[in-house]
């Protein structure tokens, strides 16, 4: 079993700012497995599918970025799965939109929903994926990523989003390594 979360925040106004590029690759990931991310189970929304005979549940924590290790935590343990086996998905304002990049393990980066995850599973050593939303040379960062992406990003930003959706699925037949090796450019 793998567990792929994304993470964002929930709610209408949400939607479609930057904060939810996990959210939206989780949308993508759903489609592709035929999956209905609508069941409410630990403090988030779960779908389930599988790829290359590997069992995936998709999570969408409800539980606002800041606070999804809790509902992460919750997922680990009720499915038993081990830490390197969850990928998370969460936005990154150190790459353009546009970009992707994945890690085997390693610290928040400044990013409060990793940090929250990182905080309730007691490691750092799970993979993750992170979308580019640009705005690192910006002041009042939170702002930033709680707006919408520009009209003129949403091409770069859709490519981003299905190619992201690659290599979870990717990491979820051949592992991290395999995904890295193919996507880190």
């Amino acid at each position: 079993m793998k567990l792929i979360v994304g993470l964002g925040n929930p709610g209408f106004g949400y939607r479609h700012t930057r904060h939810n590029a996990g959210f939206m690759v989780i949308d993508r990931l759903a489609e592709r497995l035929g999956a209905k991310v609508t069941q409410r189970a630990y403090r988030g929304l779960v779908g389930r599918g599988v790829e290359g005979g590997v069992p995936v549940a998709l999570l969408k924590p409800m539980t606002m970025m800041n606070l999804s290790g809790l509902s992460v935590d919750q997922a680990v343990e009720d499915l038993s799965v081990a830490p390197r086996d969850v990928l998370v998905v969460y936005d990154e304002v150190q790459l353009d939109p546009g970009q992707i990049r994945l890690r085997p393990k390693g610290s928040a980066g400044g990013h409060n929903g990793a940090a929250s995850i990182i905080r309730e599973l007691d490691t750092q050593d799970f993979p993750r994926l992170r979308v580019g939303v640009g705005g690192a040379d910006k002041q009042g960062r939170a702002n930033y990523v709680l707006k919408p992406f520009g009209r003129s990003e949403w091409p770069a930003v859709r490519e981003a989003l299905e190619e992201a959706a690659d290599a979870c699925l990717l990491f979820v037949r051949e592992g991290i390594e395999a995904a890295m090796n193919r996507y880190n450019g």
